[in-house]
């Protein structure tokens, strides 16, 4: 077994800043963001600077799907450990308003 690249703790940070950088992808139809929406499936890491995200939509049509990849991309383009990127869209398990946070809930009135 071979050492890992990174530690334990540089791995949880790195994760972090990922999640804070989504954070700031925007949903433009709902005006949340992407994590608090529970768009976000895994986030996946490798020590070669490979970022997989996979993630779903509210529809499946939704039109919006190249611009959120686009922000995505952007967000997370200032982590130095991310080298290559790569967005995947799934569909299941299909996204419904219980993956949504409570912020994200309160924010559209949603009980």
């Amino acid at each position: 077994m071979s050492e890992s690249k990174w530690t334990d703790e540089e791995l949880s940070a790195i994760q972090e800043d990922i999640i804070a950088a989504l954070e700031t992808v925007i949903d433009p139809e709902l005006g949340i963001d992407i994590v608090n929406l529970g768009l976000l499936y895994e986030v996946n890491l490798e020590e070669d600077g490979y970022c997989e995200i996979k993630m779903t939509l509210t529809t499946m049509g939704c039109p919006l799907a190249d611009v959120i990849t686009e922000q995505i991309h952007e967000a997370l383009s200032d982590i130095d450990e991310i080298k290559k990127l790569e967005v995947k869209l799934v569909w299941y398990p299909a996204w419904t308003t219980d993956r949504m946070s409570r912020y994200a809930r309160i924010s559209l009135g949603i009980r």
